[in-house]
């Protein structure tokens, strides 16, 4: 399928964006941390003096890690990085030494912006470069001076912007190298089908700014929209409840586990959201339940996407006027060609109901993994990204995710998704949570081993949710083994692990 062409504005880099934002709107609040809050004018020449800072120390054209929580100074900081003209390389502060140190390895920053709960992390760390400890308001321009201009020359759109490492799901992280042009253009593509009210709109960030989905549906749908970025330095559901009715917060991006999270929350069915005009969903697979549960509680619609890091990283939503199909993550955005090909060679471009690999070309897609030019060779095939991930398109154009090609089981000869394994599970009516995985078996290659937890005041037992499986599911599809555990592994950016369970 292929999205349209007519875009709105888009900015020849992030930089131009927040100067325009600034230059229309100086008097505004940007940005509320805590009791904190930062107007367009502030934010930009805060963005301005750090970035000449970095500028001195030779950043231009080279890279500079981010090692930060949420707060404005991670804001400022990353803008500045890209007004400085280098590469803004994010980074987990929850990282071990290991994992932290393979990137700085990898991406050789002339510094390391971090934070105080990560100087004993970064400074243990040889290929650091030059520290630059900052805070939650520490880079703010405390002068509020008039002669803090941003500075020149700007970037170019096809300058790099960011070196957003993905772990994928097996070997090292992959540093994925993103132009301007590429970051502005899915800006603009996101807006195309998820319009925004100018000046007026009020985004909560609960996700983490060191990830892809919180820098391109919070940080960056702010400044494009000119609204008001409320930033919650990590997600409790009571703190969010709160903001969300204090701040009148219009739009939620967040990924299912939060949503599933608030939906479990005691005292969420006497949250006052009646502000919230749309929730975004993003990062991992938004169960259809937890969709439904989500918009009978608030009347609110989830509108659910999929992209992936290399995807610039947004390449499907459901749009925000018009059909909105739950199961689905929506149609290619503007000017974006999204296939599903046979699994073997994925050459076969496969009709509406097949189900096979996604395939992706547009102007957001990656410019290439550094320092992996055979990786880039696999991924970048004749103009595609290949995303590796699993699914099919219905008679009217809707993509629906299937699964990971890699996560795949073969049981007995048959091909089995774990999502839609999942899925069923979700329906229950007392699992919160679930999580399944091919495991190996000696007779029939693999079978499907499946994690749950349970909802508060809930029961249910192993035999009794396999019971439920054979009711809805094939019989190869049942799983073999279900555990009821009381949690479920997470990743840091609150995707459920399916590579630790295994």
């Amino acid at each position: 399928m292929t999205g349209a062409d007519d875009l709105p504005t888009v900015y020849d880099s992030v930089v131009h964006m927040l100067a325009d934002a600034a230059s229309r709107r100086p008097d505004a609040i940007a940005l509320n941390f805590g009791k904190t809050e930062l107007t367009y004018g502030n934010y930009v020449r805060s963005v301005g003096r750090l970035a000449r800072r970095l500028q001195d120390l030779g950043a231009r054209g080279e890279r500079v890690a981010l090692v930060m929580g949420n707060s404005i100074d991670m804001s400022i900081a990353m803008f500045a990085v890209h007004a400085a003209g280098a590469q803004a390389v994010p980074i987990n502060p929850l990282y071990t030494a290991r994992e932290a140190g393979y990137i700085l390895n990898d991406s050789a920053p002339v510094a390391t912006i971090h934070d105080s709960a990560a100087t004993k992390l970064v400074s243990g760390l040889d290929d650091a470069g030059i520290l630059i400890e900052g805070g939650g308001t520490d880079f703010i321009d405390a002068d509020d001076g008039r002669d803090a201009p941003l500075p020149t020359p700007v970037p170019a759109p096809d300058d790099l912007a960011t070196l957003q490492y993905t772990g994928g799901t097996t070997g090292y992280p992959k540093g994925v190298n993103v132009t301007h042009r590429q970051m502005s253009v899915n800006i603009s593509q996101r807006e195309a089908i998820l319009p925004t009210a100018p000046d007026r709109e009020i985004i909560v960030c609960v996700m983490p700014l060191f990830h892809v989905f919180a820098v391109s549906m919070c940080l960056h749908l702010a400044a494009y929209c000119r609204g008001r970025l409320v930033i919650l330095p990590r997600y409790h559901p009571a703190e969010l409840c709160d903001v969300m009715a204090a701040e009148k917060v219009t739009v939620l991006p967040a990924g299912p586990t939060v949503y599933s999270g608030l939906l479990n929350f005691d005292d969420f069915k006497v949250a006052d959201l009646r502000s919230l005009t749309w929730c975004y969903s993003g990062s991992a697979p938004l169960p259809e339940e937890t969709l439904r549960r989500w918009e009978d509680a608030t009347g609110c619609f989830i509108l659910e996407g999929y992209g992936q890091t290399e995807a610039g990283p947004v390449l499907t939503y459901n749009p925000a006027i018009g059909v909105k199909k739950p199961g689905s993550v929506g149609v290619p955005l503007m000017q974006t060609d999204v296939q599903t090909v046979d699994l073997e060679t994925g050459e076969s471009v496969l009709p509406a109901g097949k189900v096979g690999e996604i395939r992706a070309r547009g102007p957001q897609i990656m410019a290439g993994y550094r320092n992996l030019p055979e990786e880039t060779a696999k991924t970048l095939r004749d103009g595609w990204l290949y995303t590796g991930d699993i699914g099919e398109f219905d008679a009217d154009g809707y993509l629906f995710i299937r699964d990971r090609k890699k996560d795949m089981a073969i049981v007995g000869g048959y091909n089995v998704f774990p999502r839609e394994i999942d899925e069923v599970l979700y329906t229950h009516p007392a699992v919160s949570e679930a999580a399944a995985i091919g495991v190996p078996d000696d007779y029939y290659g693999e079978t499907i081993k499946a994690w749950v937890t349970l909802k508060p005041g809930k029961a249910s037992t192993e035999d009794e949710l396999l019971d439920f499986c054979a009711v809805n599911l094939a019989k190869y599809k049942v799983p073999k083994s279900i555990v009821i555990a009381e949690t479920i592994p997470k990743t840091t950016v609150g995707k459920i692990d399916k590579k630790a369970l295994r």
